[in-house]
């Protein structure tokens, strides 16, 4: 019997949540749009999912297809792509579930998150679900240093473009409808994570 380890691997443990809230299905087929080297698809590839992915990164989309080798042999090696998620090559409505775990916060500015959402939204089925965790400046308000536009530097040193409840309200309302309530994870003195999940809706205007 596999460890928990084994089973999950590495998992995001609110892509965890949305698992044990039932949300996530066999029989869907998941889309993981800037997967890196894989770390919340071992489970789906063991379960035996219909998963897709693409990354910017060459070298991590072959960590991905080479764990699919070896958890999901069935799987095209086409299904693993070198694509950033702004220009994937998927079908339009292609996925039931659309993955984008701490991919947004590296949009250099307005039009390149929007670019990024555009990409996502376009491959993801009318009521499919849109799981995304991004940088925020939520609960980190006054101590996040605004570089340009959304673009601010947190306490850890790192500069992204964090987003705010504002936005994220304004964007939930043009693409669908909250499936989640939003939730931040503020790490003291760091940084803030936002969980962002989204139930497409029939029409969306972005």
């Amino acid at each position: 019997m596999p460890t928990l380890q084994e089973q999950f691997g590495q998992i995001d443990i609110y892509l965890f949540d949305q698992l044990l809230k039932g949300r996530i299905l066999p029989g869907m087929r998941i889309l993981d749009a800037g997967c890196g080297s894989g770390r919340n698809l071992v489970y789906l590839l063991r379960e035996g999912y219909e998963v897709f992915a693409a990354d910017a990164d060459a070298g991590e989309v072959e960590k991905v297809r080479t764990m699919a080798r070896a958890l999901a042999p069935s799987l095209p090696a086409s299904n693993f792509r070198v694509e950033p998620v702004e220009q994937m090559s998927f079908p339009d409505a292609c996925a039931d579930v659309v993955l984008c775990n701490t991919v947004l916060h590296f949009a250099q500015d307005d039009a390149h998150f929007e670019a990024m959402l555009r990409g996502l939204f376009r491959v993801l089925k009318p009521g499919g679900l849109f799981f995304s965790r991004l940088g925020s400046t939520i609960g980190m308000e006054s101590q996040v240093k605004q570089v340009r536009g959304r673009r601010y530097k947190s306490p850890d040193g790192s500069e992204r473009y964090l987003v705010d409840a504002a936005l994220l309200g304004s964007l939930t309302k043009r693409l669908g409808e909250l499936a989640d309530p939003i939730k931040t994870t503020v790490v003291h003195n760091q940084r803030a994570m936002t969980t962002w999940v989204v139930r497409k809706g029939a029409h969306t205007s972005l």
